[in-house]
């Protein structure tokens, strides 16, 4: 039997077990979604956000990508923070890391990766901003979980600098942002950081979202 047809007789166990516990699981798993979090995480494969959070389906929203990155040019992970914050209206965006991350310890190098040293260079400029405290750091590993911890710092500020976010803390005190890394040899999540709505933004950062709104309006109206 080939792997993957192993995946589906899994499926099939499983859709039975819901069954077997709930007969109109699925009709109400079709109905809606309302999530209540987003999980902006790590592409990684040994970090599942519904296994290691213990959510169902439908209670956590997931997009992931190489080492959970939030950039303003990358229109997808935009499309689903939109998605997640304007419609389904979500309480809380989770910015997750891990120890031992391939793309942040591929960005400690200067060995060339093809196309994702574009990627990459995200990480780098991230390494370069807080380069005396990371070359303070002597071992290796330790500098390592560091950077992982410093680049989900700096993708959560990201978070809070586009207008998605602070149009939501505008218009609703909703979400919270959350920085957190996943520790692999304990199983564990560790909270790094913590941005409540409203939360100051660097000045050069924030924008006047009622000028935004009444030029929308006065185009509306030709």
């Amino acid at each position: 039997m080939q792997s993957y047809q192993k995946l589906l007789l899994a499926n099939k166990a499983w859709a039975s077990d819901k069954l077997r516990v709930n007969e109109t699981y699925f009709d109400e798993l079709a109905a809606d979604q309302k999530p209540e979090f987003l999980w902006i995480g790590c592409a990684d494969s040994r970090v599942p956000a519904n296994e290691v959070t213990g959510t169902a389906p439908g209670e956590i929203f997931v997009h992931r990508n190489v080492a959970n990155l939030i950039l303003h040019t990358d229109i997808n992970m935009l499309s689903v923070l939109q998605y997640a914050v304007e419609v389904l209206e979500v309480k809380h965006v989770l910015v997750v890391g891990h120890y031992g991350c391939g793309g942040v310890k591929a960005a400690m190098t200067n060995k060339d990766y093809g196309l994702i040293n574009k990627w990459l260079r995200n990480i780098k400029d991230v390494y370069a901003k807080h380069e005396e405290e990371l070359e303070s750091v002597p071992e290796f590993n330790d500098r390592f979980n560091k950077l992982v911890e410093l680049n989900v710092m700096e993708q959560t500020m990201n978070l809070a600098k586009t207008t998605i976010i602070q149009r939501a803390w505008k218009k609703r005190n909703y979400p919270h942002l959350h920085g957190w890394v996943f520790d692999l040899h304990t199983g564990l999540i560790n909270s790094i950081m913590e941005i409540p709505p409203n939360s100051p933004v660097e000045s050069i950062y924030r924008y006047d979202l009622q000028e935004e709104e009444e030029l929308a309006l006065h185009y509306s109206k030709g």
